[in-house]
């Protein structure tokens, strides 16, 4: 559905895309995350045909985006972040007035808005001004804009922007329900809800290509360690001894005011899971243990790592063949 190669933004004075290159299959719902000024933004515009690019190639359904834009944006629905609504409008006039010029028309123009306004929760705000909408109603009239010519590619920056949790949860399955029809390119801050909806990855970085995974195998090749929180009834030097287990990197003790239970939080070694030797250790020292459990991290680990290393370590595969 989308196929990218050695794409290059420049603006004078600064790269904003710097020759990245990745693919986007049909029916896949992919996150394109990076911290503000990355370039997800340019690449999205790029790929919607809004914006040309310094080079590569770019295609997108078949079309390429450069010498073909007008089958491209037939073929692809663009909600940007500031989503340029016209405020004077009421809902349901707005989104038959972008149908129209999206080459709907008559019945199956009204069927479709109706349809667009139902899956986006906009119908009872159909006869509302758009000026006169809070910013999340807002977000869903765009969304609904960039669905109602029925296109093959969704492109949605930010699209959750303003939503409150019932309306991200709204969206998120929204979304789920689209995949069988539509491939879905979505930019968000919001990871975790990247980790409940997203089948693959894309991360960049000062406009590079920095990963490109499942959310699964980004938090567990890319973070340095995971964490073991313990509540242990013991005496003496405890942490020393969970130290000495082979995998522990690290043993700290937090305060708490439950007399004899004590705290202790271990950092362990990737690809290391010490679980068993924890408890073989305080059979051994005689030690009850009430608590136990693993952290494991999140994508917004992920995301932390990356955006605060230029780098990425060597054993990270930045393509999904």
């Amino acid at each position: 559905m989308i196929d990218v190669q050695e794409l290059t933004k420049q603006y004078a004075g600064r790269t904003a895309v710097n020759n990245i290159s990745f693919k986007v299959e049909p029916g896949e719902i992919v996150g394109f995350l990076g911290p503000n000024g990355a370039g997800k933004s340019t690449t999205m515009r790029i790929l919607s045909g809004y914006m040309p690019a310094t080079s590569g190639r770019v295609q997108v359904a078949g079309f390429d985006v450069f010498q073909q834009s007008i089958q491209v944006r037939q073929s692809v629905g663009y909600m940007p972040e500031m989503a340029p609504l016209y405020t004077d409008m009421k809902v349901n006039e707005y989104l038959r007035f972008r149908a129209e010029l999206k080459g709907l028309s008559g019945h199956a123009m009204r069927r479709r808005v109706g349809e667009v306004m139902e899956l986006t929760g906009v119908t009872d705000m159909r006869k509302r001004l758009i000026g006169n909408l809070s910013k999340g109603y807002r977000q869903r009239v765009a969304l609904a804009d960039a669905l109602v010519h029925k296109p093959k590619l969704l492109i949605l920056d930010e699209p959750t922007n303003g939503l409150d949790p019932v309306q991200i949860r709204h969206v998120r399955d929204l979304l789920r329900n689209l995949k069988s029809k539509h491939t879905v390119l979505l930019s968000t801050h919001i990871l975790h809800e990247v980790e409940q909806t997203c089948d693959r990855v894309i991360m960049i970085h000062q406009g590079r290509l920095r990963a490109n995974n499942t959310p699964q195998n980004l938090t567990r090749q890319l973070r340095s360690t995971t964490l073991l929180h313990l509540e242990i009834d013991g005496t003496g030097e405890v942490a020393e001894k969970l130290t000495a287990i082979t995998g522990v990197r690290k043993t700290t003790e937090e305060k708490i005011l439950v007399h004899p239970w004590r705290k202790f939080t271990l950092r362990v070694e990737p690809e290391h899971d010490v679980r068993d030797a924890v408890m073989e250790l305080a059979m051994q020292q005689k030690w009850r243990i009430r608590e136990m459990h693993r952290q494991l991290p999140t994508l917004e680990d992920v995301f932390v790592e990356l955006s605060m290393n230029a780098g990425i370590p060597s054993d990270i595969p930045t393509h999904v063949l």
